[in-house]
């Protein structure tokens, strides 16, 4: 078999360093993002989360597959507190899971970790649905946070997407 043409062409890799990237407010108090690669059509999103000692993000369902690197510090849900996960854990969560994302109060340091999340989050506050959280509604909030503090446009990779006909 002979070498492949190249179909997709670059002229760079894709690629982007959470050194370089913007810190933005995340969704919940002590908490914030950097954004990795969002793509709104294929409802994909990876982000890079800190989250701060005492962050508890809303109760959410899952409508697709999520992975979780933690690279620092320790947190666990709510629903699983034997379950710690800390630097070096890797977490698979199907499609359908329900779940509290919380850092205990007595964490000595904040906890960080890349996320790679398929599909949306559906939030709930007190029991009751308070908002749905996709790639495309991440990056509407971010794209807002970094001009309502004046800060630059983060850098990161958004494919490009769309739809046509294949003829006329």
């Amino acid at each position: 078999m002979t070498l492949p043409y190249t179909e997709t062409h670059q002229d760079r890799l894709l690629t982007v360093n959470i050194e370089d990237g913007v810190q933005l407010p995340g969704a919940a108090p002590g908490s914030s993002i950097i954004p990795l690669f969002l793509d709104r059509e294929n409802g994909v999103w990876v982000l890079y989360g800190k989250f701060a000692p005492g962050t508890r993000l809303p109760t959410h369902f899952h409508t697709g597959v999520v992975h979780f690197f933690t690279t620092k510090g320790q947190w666990n849900y709510l629903e699983y507190p034997n379950d710690p996960q800390t630097a070096g854990s890797y977490l698979y969560e199907p499609g359908g899971s329900v779940h509290t994302f919380s850092v205990p109060d007595t964490a000595t340091e904040p906890a960080e970790g890349f996320m790679v999340v398929f599909g949306a989050n559906i939030n709930f506050i007190d029991g009751q649905f308070a908002n749905i959280r996709d790639a495309g509604a991440i990056e509407d909030s971010i794209i807002d946070a970094a001009r309502k503090a004046g800060l630059p446009l983060p850098r990161y990779i958004r494919p490009k997407g769309g739809a046509e006909f294949t003829r006329d």
